[in-house]
């Protein structure tokens, strides 16, 4: 079963329960690494422990919301293994995967409806990665 990391901040979190109840209806294995409710919170606290997940290759892929989408994706991004995408709309949502290889997708809860962000993440994790001169250039990225 594909595991699935989950994360989001008080902005996020009225997006991150139907992702998850999409994911397990989907047939994925899902944490859920908080926030659990609408109370302010600090999306790092939430972003570090699902890119560590991810990193640590104990889930396959991550799930980040906040506001803008920019801090969680941000914070992923801290972690020499993740390379987070910040997608809007659906077609960033393969491009993230074929030319970036992306392990974990941002959503920017306070601008995306909820079922364009459903779809695009299942365009995520139905794309896979296509290497050869993206390969290089994802070589690339690591500090």
């Amino acid at each position: 079963m594909r595991k699935i990391a989950i994360g989001s901040d008080h902005a996020g979190f009225p997006y991150k329960e139907p992702i998850i109840e999409w994911l397990n209806a989907n047939g994925f294995e899902t944490k859920d690494f908080g926030t659990y409710s609408a109370d302010s919170a600090d999306y790092a606290d939430f972003a570090h422990p699902v890119a560590s997940a991810v990193e640590s290759g104990a889930y396959e892929k991550g799930v980040l919301l906040c506001g803008s989408g920019q801090g969680v994706c941000i914070t992923a991004n801290k972690h020499q293994g993740i390379r987070a995408a910040l997608v809007w709309d659906i077609p960033l949502a393969p491009l993230a995967r074929q030319h970036n290889d992306s392990n974990v997708i941002c959503f920017p809860v306070r601008f995306i409806e909820l079922e364009t962000a459903l779809a695009s993440l299942e365009a995520f994790l139905a794309t896979e990665f296509e290497g050869g001169r993206h390969q290089t250039r994802v070589d690339k990225i690591s500090c």
